[in-house]
């Protein structure tokens, strides 16, 4: 009686520890304490995006004034400066060198290091208007950045990295177009390794919080790794589901049932 006592109370235990609790795999959970709207704002919209080493721009040049012997100047050959997102934009568009500096046809080196791209534009459209133009013309000039790059490694149904052609991005929806956190992913620690001037640093984030929207990391950056980690139950090996573990825990209570008679007789 005692010995079946004990295989239970071991096989109650497997199972509560395999078990994943829903609040650890739900996605912006509304707080248990206080009451809260069904929607949910930002407080404030996210600093732009400074360019850093590495990066990839965009660069389309229009001008009113004879287009047709004017903009082709500082294109590269081939097309690079169509934003029509044909081409592979890594050998189309504009690297970020080690210096800061991007290198256009006709207009040379162009330090963007720290900019943001509508101050990238802003300076082209002053260089090309002082010295190719001499008057002031309809200058038309976009800049972007070549998609949002990032990585998603760890606990991810998808590593790897992705890209996503748009300009701003949440880090639930890096994750979603990532592939996803199957059960087995600690939804409550997702780190995100980001990239600064002065260095690397990680930042931690709990995407099954509702409050994430107010957090200064809500949305990711160019260039950012996305590092989930496994919950505890994925190193028991117990199951993904309840009835994955129940079956686990009953096996290993029938292997330890048996291996008891064994030992007695």
């Amino acid at each position: 009686m005692r010995k079946a006592s004990l295989l239970l109370w071991i096989a109650m235990m497997l199972l509560a520890a395999s078990c994943v609790p829903t609040n650890k795999i739900t996605y912006l959970q509304e707080s248990k304490s206080q009451v809260v709207d069904s929607l949910s704002y930002v407080r404030k919209l996210p600093a732009p995006y400074r360019l850093q080493v590495g990066d990839v721009l965009t660069i389309n040049i229009r001008t009113a004034v004879d287009e047709e012997s004017i903009a082709p100047m500082f294109s590269i050959a081939g097309g690079a400066t169509a934003d029509d997102g044909s081409g592979n934009p890594y050998y189309t568009g504009y690297n970020v060198d080690t210096r800061g500096e991007i290198r256009m046809p006709e207009l040379g080196k162009i330090k963007v290091l720290g900019l943001t791209t509508d101050e990238v534009r802003m300076k082209l459209e002053n260089k090309i208007n002082s010295e190719y133009l001499k008057e002031v013309a309809q200058l038309y000039i976009t800049v972007k950045l070549a998609g949002l790059r990032y990585t998603m490694v760890g606990e991810v149904s998808g590593t790897g990295q992705k890209v996503i052609f748009r300009d701003q991005v949440n880090v639930i929806e890096a994750i979603a177009d990532g592939g996803g956190v199957p059960v087995t992913g600690d939804l409550t620690k997702v780190k995100i390794v980001r990239s600064y001037p002065d260095g690397v640093r990680t930042h931690i984030v709990d995407v099954t919080d509702l409050d994430i929207v107010y957090s200064p990391y809500y949305y990711i950056q160019p260039n950012d790794m996305i590092v989930v980690d496994p919950l505890p139950q994925k190193a028991l090996g117990t199951g993904t589901t309840g009835l994955s573990s129940f079956t686990t825990v009953l096996s290993i209570l029938t292997a330890l049932t048996t291996a008891v008679l064994l030992i007695t007789r």
